[in-house]
């Protein structure tokens, strides 16, 4: 009998001061058997790190989404999608493999990947040369300690500020705040 996904909701407030977009966000995370907190944690950052981008590039006519992730390796992590479907932004978290991440790049826009392991820069020597042609990819790396830190919040029922100032995202549930500054490697 397979395992079933074990369902997260979060209330997110999003103070994003660098693109002047607030908004609250009610949404559901489904965590996949074989997904850690930390890894479920990583991937409602990036959505908030990014969430402007349904105001800024698709003057709010778009969606904002988790996709399927684990479930389904062709479907992105998180995904902005403007009204006609066209999938603008492409979010993989972790070390994804070369041809995925070339391959989601002919469906998306823009495509983000955020790894956060601590073997992340081992992944990134192996692969680096793989992903130089990839001119709408972007990689950032989530220091470790921030993204550990991160797991702390996960809870099954979340209310969560997350505040994007100067490339930064604070986020906290009231009790507990975690600063993350991702590196950009590519």
């Amino acid at each position: 009998m397979a395992l079933k996904s074990t369902i997260f909701k979060a209330s997110l407030a999003i103070a994003d001061i660098d693109h002047g977009y607030y908004a609250d966000h009610t949404l559901t995370l489904a965590r996949h058997p074989s997904e850690t907190d930390e890894r479920m944690m990583i991937r409602l950052a990036a959505l908030a790190l990014n969430a402007h981008r349904v105001q800024t590039e698709c003057g709010g006519d778009a969606t904002l989404a988790f996709g399927a992730g684990l479930s389904n390796p062709e479907d992105p992590d998180v995904a902005v999608r403007d009204f006609t479907g066209r999938i603008r932004l492409w979010i993989e978290v972790g070390q994804p493999e070369d041809k995925p991440l070339a391959k989601a790049c002919g469906k998306a826009d823009q495509v983000h990947v955020y790894c956060f392991h601590h073997a992340a820069e081992v992944w990134w020597r192996g692969i680096q040369g793989k992903l130089s042609r990839l001119q709408n990819l972007s990689v950032f790396r989530v220091p470790a300690i921030e993204s550990q830190a991160l797991a702390a919040l996960a809870q099954r029922s979340m209310q969560l500020q997350a505040t994007v100032q100067e490339g930064a995202l604070t986020l906290g549930d009231g009790r507990t705040s975690i600063q993350i500054e991702p590196l950009r490697w590519k």
